[in-house]
């Protein structure tokens, strides 16, 4: 037996994305971004309402940066989105983030978070809608396995839960995409 919920903003998983900009003085800025993920091929969006800092960031400048909150980062991701850089100016040192610029775009890169994609601003939809397209993604080693790959068991991502509220870590890997189900064609496909 099912039971209906009605209309809900349920997805499973929501990645929490921390998404980092500069203002027009140089200044960086970081804000958790609830809604957001692949739009099309080398293409990311967000879902950003007009009074965050960061959108208005994103206008001047032109670009952004996207980095994945990770098990061990999760007071700072979750303290970067619920504190807005028009009250808190200096939210990131708060957060205890440090940054350097992204070597690709005009955005930051914060240290703490070792998986970041970089990337240029296609356009504002009019619902609010941040599309971007991705120039560039830059990891740090601690989270890559011995082919060089970033390994997700290392980066230890975290979702976001809209049903409780909650953040989640990652499982272990249940399966191999784009293979797994070749058991039912019997190998041919």
């Amino acid at each position: 037996m099912r039971k209906n919920f009605g209309s809900k903003t349920w997805l499973y998983p929501m990645p929490v994305l921390i998404v980092g900009t500069y203002d027009k003085d140089g200044n960086p800025n970081a804000m958790n971004a609830a809604w957001g993920g692949i739009y099309d091929t080398n293409q990311i969006m967000l879902c950003l309402a007009d009074e965050h800092k960061t959108t208005k960031n994103i206008k001047e400048s032109g670009a952004f940066t996207v980095s994945f909150a990770t098990e061990s980062t999760v007071i700072p991701c979750d303290y970067v989105g619920i504190v807005s850089a028009n009250k808190e100016a200096d939210k990131l040192a708060r957060a205890g983030f440090t940054v350097n610029k992204a070597e690709f775009v005009n955005a930051p890169i914060i240290n703490e978070l070792p998986m970041t994609v970089e990337c240029k601003l296609i356009k504002f939809n009019e619902d609010g809608i941040c599309i971007g397209e991705i120039v560039n993604v830059s990891a740090d080693e601690s989270v890559l396995d011995e082919n060089g790959a970033v390994d997700a068991r290392l980066l230890a991502p975290i979702c976001y839960d809209s049903v409780s509220h909650a953040y989640w870590g990652l499982g272990e890997k249940v399966g191999q995409a784009f293979s797994d189900g070749k058991k039912l064609t019997g190998g041919n496909k």
